[in-house]
């Protein structure tokens, strides 16, 4: 896992102790980059699809649900935390197998609103699904 090093120690163990929190544990979510401008996981498809066989279209965005926080809380800094206000995504293309690779990207980083779109692509690098969330940054 790749750390600015002008990261919050505190955020720092929170994300080490917990893996990313309890449902990204679950969906086996590898955090591979974290920062506030971007940041980049990845997923297996296997474990996380949905009946008919593809890969859950709530898996899409507890992954970009996931790393959109990660980066806003980092953008926040010391003190202060981010809540999700906003989330959506549309899907382009289904994954059946193999991991997806989610790149999280800052459109806005503002003092009290953060606003990142997350591409999610398949191992082929085709884009599956595209997520958008915003988070308000708030005071400790």
């Amino acid at each position: 896992m790749q750390l600015p090093e002008d990261l919050d120690p505190e955020l720092v163990a929170r994300l080490v102790d917990s893996g990313g929190g309890e449902l990204a544990r679950r969906m086996e979510i590898e955090f591979l980059e974290f920062g506030a401008a971007r940041s980049v996981a990845r997923m297996p498809v296997e474990g996380n699809r949905q009946v008919v066989g593809l890969l859950h279209g709530g898996a899409h965005l507890v992954l970009g649900e996931s790393l959109g926080s990660v980066s806003s809380a980092i953008h926040a800094g010391p003190g202060r935390y981010a809540v999700g206000i906003e989330i959506n995504a549309t899907h382009s293309r289904s994954a059946t197998e193999g991991f997806v690779v989610a790149t999280c990207e800052a459109i806005s980083l503002g003092r009290t609103l953060c606003t990142h779109q997350t591409s999610i692509r398949d191992g082929s690098g085709r884009l599956l699904s595209t997520v958008r969330m915003t988070n308000l940054l708030r005071d400790a």
